[in-house]
């Protein structure tokens, strides 16, 4: 009987680590999402996790993918699943970029450098944002991977291309330019909670703090967070907190047109890409200014609530101008199946940042890895089970019509 009883009663391993065993409950990044939310205090998690206005774009980016349904094919032979691809002409083991995400040290202090250490081990580019709160200078110092910059174009042009040729100096690949923030989306989660950058402290915050013991031990034991590329411009870097709204509303060039892409190109050496696309005669734009990429993107749904979702745009773009820049769907992805449906249609790769930053304040690093593994064996499975053994075979024909509404599901 005892012999019986060892058999079938086998206990599961238990980590003494917390974040192992935060982890060990995750099998989606939703999941991450529910651990997260409890990690975190409301108001940083609604600034990572909420959208503009009625929340409309953000959904749709996610049901977008979730109403496209497949065509798979049987007897493929897909013993040997190549998710490997190219990416601005460079091999990349899968087709998937580290989105730019503003602010990201109030998930967890290591911000930008766990994302870049995860990143570089996983061989993905990753995006630096210019109101990150580690430099390009500190990034590049923990990876020795694919770094790309995302450049908002501030009124200051001379700051501008102070932060280009600081990026440059420190080995970062392309520039990414942000076209769709000429004024920021009204985000209301962040209005109802009075939210700046960093966040101020008065009774509810003091609250929430308590409620949130993890989070506000390591927040309060940290360096000071800072947008650290403009740090020592005292009005500019977030030494002290701001809305914003208004701070990106009054820093950032609402002029901003295609003289000035042309001006970004003359004084970056590399590639260059255009990030907020959301129309085909735009990306023709882009095409014709002798760009190397579009990155389709609602900006996460935090910017026009009425935008289009994402994934939408692939199909369109890619007709008008597929083979002659690469195109990126930057919006909606959470499982590699996104992944792949944005492929199939004609995307060259994704993007994905809150998926990240969900693994980020989940679990700090290795959330970020956890959700790039979770994204490639997704992705890797989807195609074994499409009949599609390597990104070339991925085509239009492996996607069906859209059907009909999908039941209530994650965002």
């Amino acid at each position: 009987m005892l012999s019986t009883l060892r058999s079938v009663l086998r206990f599961r391993r238990f980590h003494l680590s917390p974040t192992k065993r935060r982890l060990a409950r995750a099998a989606s990044v939703e999941d991450l999402r529910r651990i997260a939310r409890k990690r975190l205090p409301g108001g940083v998690f609604d600034y990572i996790d909420g959208g503009a206005e009625d929340e409309l774009a953000l959904d749709r980016n996610t049901r977008a993918f979730r109403e496209l349904r497949y065509r798979p094919r049987v007897l493929r032979d897909v013993d040997r699943v190549d998710t490997s691809t190219a990416i601005l002409g460079r091999p990349a083991p899968m087709p998937l970029i580290l989105a730019p995400t503003g602010f990201p040290r109030i998930a967890c202090p290591p911000g930008e450098l766990a994302v870049a250490r995860a990143a570089a081990r996983a061989g993905l580019p990753y995006a630096l944002s210019t109101l990150g709160t580690r430099s390009t200078e500190e990034v590049s110092a923990v990876s020795d991977g694919r770094l790309w910059f995302q450049v908002y174009v501030w009124r200051d042009r001379g700051l501008v291309k102070e932060m280009l040729d600081r990026a440059a100096h420190s080995g970062f690949e392309a520039l990414c330019i942000t076209v769709d923030s000429v004024v920021l989306g009204r985000r209301e989660r962040d209005v109802r909670r009075g939210f700046t950058l960093p966040p101020k402290l008065g009774l509810d915050t003091i609250v929430d703090g308590i409620r949130h013991p993890g989070w506000t031990w390591q927040f309060v034991r940290a360096d000071p967070i800072v947008f650290s590329m403009v740090a020592g411009h005292s009005d500019l870097d977030g030494t002290t907190a701001v809305n914003l709204a208004q701070f990106v509303n009054s820093q950032f060039d609402g002029s901003l047109s295609w003289s000035d892409v042309e001006w970004l190109q003359g004084v970056w050496d590399g590639p260059v890409l255009v990030k907020g696309v959301q129309t085909t005669a735009d990306a023709v734009l882009a095409r014709d200014a002798g760009l190397d990429g579009v990155i389709l993107s609602n900006h996460g749904g935090r910017q026009l609530d009425s935008a289009p979702a994402v994934v939408d745009l692939v199909p369109p773009v890619a007709d008008a101008v597929g083979g002659d820049l690469d195109i990126i769907c930057d919006g909606g992805v959470r499982r590699g199946g996104d992944i792949v449906k944005a492929v199939a249609l004609g995307a060259t790769a994704c993007m994905a940042g809150r998926a990240y930053l969900y693994g980020l304040g989940a679990a700090s690093e290795a959330g970020v890895d956890w959700v790039i593994e979770h994204l490639r064996a997704g992705m890797e499975r989807d195609m074994a089970l499409c009949g599609a053994a390597s990104v070339a075979e991925l085509n239009p024909d492996l996607i069906g019509p859209v059907a009909g509404p999908p039941p209530p599901g994650a965002r």
